[in-house]
């Protein structure tokens, strides 16, 4: 079955560029486009999407604010934020708002068609050292380590959850946790799953999101405390 993919831009050059490397793919489908953010909700409401493609900067509602409309849905499809070099602050604003990752708007279409994989198949596109030095550069959005209480649902963790968590937000991958911890990445992976269920996350880009903003790890990276 195809990947049923939505195109929300503003620039229709953009997006007849974007339509015409998804239509040469055979598992995937342009059903649908929309010039800005209140058109995207009307046509979500007709049209069964799988995963949407996002432009942050747009008239009438910008990206940000539709997606967080559109995560907040049942069964919502999956959002990936487009963005460019001088736009990576609204980047943050769409992870937290629930979209599973963002990407740049000249990326390779090889990039772009492997996170669109990717996101249909339930994994974040953001590779974790990629969501890091987003969060470093734009630190002083989150509040500094240690200024603020924890978010009460960190309790839930294990002593081994918090830790692994930890390693996420510090940009590791499943198989570098594994072995700094002396793990199986299978073992990490459940543990992943665990802090994602008792936290009620999404994916593991809002592990980090959440790391950052509890002080769990401090803005340049690094466990607090």
């Amino acid at each position: 079955m195809s990947i049923r993919v939505m195109l929300v831009d503003d620039q229709l050059l953009l997006r007849a560029g974007f339509r015409m490397v998804l239509a040469a793919q055979p598992d995937m489908e342009v059903v649908a486009e929309a010039g800005d953010g209140v058109e995207a909700l009307e046509v979500l409401r007709a049209t069964s999407v799988d995963v949407v493609l996002m432009d942050v900067r747009m008239p009438k509602l910008d990206g940000v604010e539709t997606t967080r409309r559109i995560c907040s849905r049942p069964d919502a499809p999956k959002v990936l934020i487009l963005t460019t070099f001088d736009l990576d602050e609204y980047a943050f604003s769409g992870l937290k708002a629930g979209a599973s990752g963002f990407m740049l708007k000249d990326v390779p279409p090889a990039e772009l068609l492997g996170a669109i994989r990717s996101v249909h198949s339930g994994d974040a596109v953001v590779a974790p050292s990629t969501t890091r030095r987003l969060l470093d550069r734009f630190s002083s959005m989150l509040p500094s380590s240690g200024t603020e209480p924890e978010h009460k649902q960190l309790g839930r963790l294990t002593d081994r959850e918090r830790e692994v968590m930890m390693l996420v937000a510090q940009g590791l991958s499943n198989g570098e946790i594994a072995a700094r911890l002396v793990l199986s990445e299978a073992t990490v992976k459940t543990h992943v799953g665990r802090i994602l269920t008792k936290l009620g996350l999404r994916d593991r880009v809002q592990v980090v999101v959440l790391a950052y903003e509890t002080g769990l790890v401090r803005a340049g990276g690094g466990a607090a405390g």
